[in-house]
Order: structure tokens, then C-alpha cells, then sequence
């Protein structure tokens, strides 16, 4: 008996389940709205089941049948990504899509220059990337919406492996007239009074504040802001000072305005840049082949646009 499905009406019938909207679903998989629906109507008209119930104010609902057939989906989508591999594995070709996620402070430095160099070296690779904070790269691994992520070991889940490429020790942002911008190197006991602009992010503010409790100090948090540029601007433009690991070769804001970096003094942890895998992700050939790359070809030296301080 012939299949009355394709794995491609399989992987849209998911998509729109886990979105709850079709036009969601289509900027998910890269497709048009209508060949979405098509798709579910053609499997709905097969199989002779409604798998969504449709509300206008609310999207679509998966109906009870639509729940069973989404587990089964899943479970087939998942078997046949196995059939791709092992194609992968015997032909030893590096080919297919790649879901690639990196952490959004450090995105714009990173990820279009290591973009370029693995499409060039491996052309037969779909990259396709996600800019994420730490929480949506968890979430993106394990529903498999991503195959592999670039961040930091920050708070990395026991069910994943982090594969570390290298440190970046924190440094201080100063404006340059701040009186501490001259200094070599500077004691979070030192910038406890002073403004701070905080990277509010997760994971990544906890870390931060961290060094100040590890002192027994408090800092004077006077600004917070989710975007790493708009911190460097409210850095230079004199609202405080802030904290980060990743540093641009740029000492300019993006509104041009000057900005000083001094290394943090003391037993302050340094983050690891590296790659994040949910287990077993290993197994592709085309990840395998993004890890070697990442050890080859993303180091400081070797990265345009990335500055890492001397730790103290």
C-alpha cells in the first residue's frame, strides 16, 4: 500500500502544532502560508480526520487526533533524520540543513564570519542561523528546532554537552572620562559605588552580580537593558559603567562616542565560549563536521571583530 504522507506534509503538520498558527509555522520552515495548508488539508482529506480544530482569535488547537498524530510525527521525523545520517556517515559527504543557534551579546561578532568561512569550505550545507538568549537555546535544542548552538557555559543542563573552544575573562566598560579609564586593571570592590549599566540578560546578569556578592559588596544599578550595543552606547555616552566577556576590536559605541575596557582583578571566573549540544547530536556528520571547524577556525586570533583582555 503506497504512503499517503510525505516526511515534507509531516514536517509542516508539526511545525504548525507546536506553533499554533500557520503563518508562524511557515516563517519556522521557510515556506509560503498556503503550501502549509495545502499540506494539512491533503493529510486531513487522506486519513478522513480533522487534526486541528480552527479558532480565528486563537490560531489552531491540535483535536485529539491531532495530539496522537503529532506524537507518531515527531517519532517518524526523528527515525528518518536517522536515515539522513547514516547516508551522511557512509557517502562521508557534509551536506543538509544545519540549525545553528548562537548567543545573541556576541552574535553580530561571531557568527556571520563563521557563517562564510564553513558554507565556503562545505557548499552543499543549508546554514541556517538563530539569534537566542541562553533560555531559548536550551529550549531550541531540545525540541530540535536547533542542531548545535555557540554560547557560553552558563548554567549548561546536565542533559546537554558543552564543547569548550576558549575563555574570555570579564573586563570592565568605562566611558572614557570615567576616573577609573586609565587603570591597568580594576577590583569589583572599586566600581561597587559607582553606576552601573547592567547587561540584564539570564543567566548572564546572575553571573554578573555574582563577582559583587563574592566580594560582599552591592552595586548601584542605575540602568539595565537586554541589548548588548545599547549597553556600550549608555556606557560611553556616561550612565554608568558595565561588565561583559565579549569585547569588539571597535573602542567606539555605535554612536562613535569612546569607550575604555579594563581587565577585572581577583579569582572572578572567566566564561567559555563554546559549542552546546543536546545529547547525541554528535552523531551527525554535519555537526561533527561544524565542531572540527570551530576548533580550527574560531579562535581569537582568527575571529575579525573579537578582542579578548589579558586575565590578571
Amino acid at each position: 500500500m503506497p504512503l499517503r504522507f510525505t516526511l515534507r506534509q509531516l514536517e509542516y503538520f508539526v511545525a504548525v502544532g507546536e506553533e499554533g498558527s500557520i503563518a508562524q509555522a511557515a516563517g519556522k520552515v521557510n515556506v509560503s502560508s498556503p503550501s502549509i495548508s495545502t499540506a494539512i488539508a491533503q493529510m486531513e482529506q487522506e486519513f478522513g480526520l480533522k487534526l486541528f480544530a480552527r479558532k480565528h482569535a486563537h490560531g489552531l488547537t491540535l483535536s485529539q487526533a491531532g495530539r496522537q498524530f503529532m506524537e507518531r510525527a515527531r517519532s517518524v521525523l526523528a527515525e528518518a533524520e536517522k536515515l539522513n545520517t547514516l547516508a551522511q556517515d557512509i557517502t562521508g559527504r557534509v551536506h543538509g540543513p544545519l540549525n545553528v543557534g548562537c548567543l545573541l551579546t556576541f552574535a553580530q561578532i561571531v557568527l556571520p564570519h563563521l557563517r562564510r568561512s564553513f558554507i565556503s569550505r562545505f557548499p552543499d550545507v543549508e546554514f541556517h542561523q538563530f539569534e537566542r538568549d541562553q533560555g531559548s537555546i536550551f529550549d531550541g535544542l531540545r525540541n530540535a528546532e536547533l542542531d548545535i548552538a555557540l554560547t557560553y557555559d552558563l548554567d549548561v543542563p546536565p542533559d546537554m554537552e558543552f564543547v569548550p573552544l576558549f575563555n574570555l575573562p570579564p573586563y570592565a566598560l568605562l566611558p572614557d572620562t570615567h576616573d577609573f579609564a586609565q587603570r591597568k586593571t580594576l577590583a569589583v570592590e572599586e566600581l561597587a559605588d559607582h553606576p552601573m549599566v547592567l547587561l540584564d540578560l539570564p543567566h548572564s546578569a546572575p553571573y554578573f552580580l555574582s563577582f559583587f556578592a563574592q566580594a560582599g559588596v552591592r552595586p548601584n544599578i542605575v540602568e539595565r537593558t537586554r541589548d548588548m550595543e545599547v549597553m556600550r552606547s549608555l556606557v560611553a555616552n556616561g550612565f554608568g559603567y558595565s561588565i561583559a566577556n565579549i569585547r569588539h576590536t571597535s573602542e567606539r559605541a555605535a554612536d562613535g562616542k569612546l569607550l575604555r575596557f579594563v581587565p577585572l582583578s581577583g579569582e572572578l571566573r572567566p566564561l567559555q565560549l563554546g559549542l552546546l549540544l543536546a545529547g547525541g547530536s554528535k552523531s551527525s556528520l554535519t555537526v561533527r563536521a561544524l565542531i572540527d571547524h570551530c576548533k580550527e577556525n574560531l579562535t581569537p586570533v582568527m575571529t575579525p571583530g573579537l578582542k579578548v583582555p589579558t586575565p590578571t
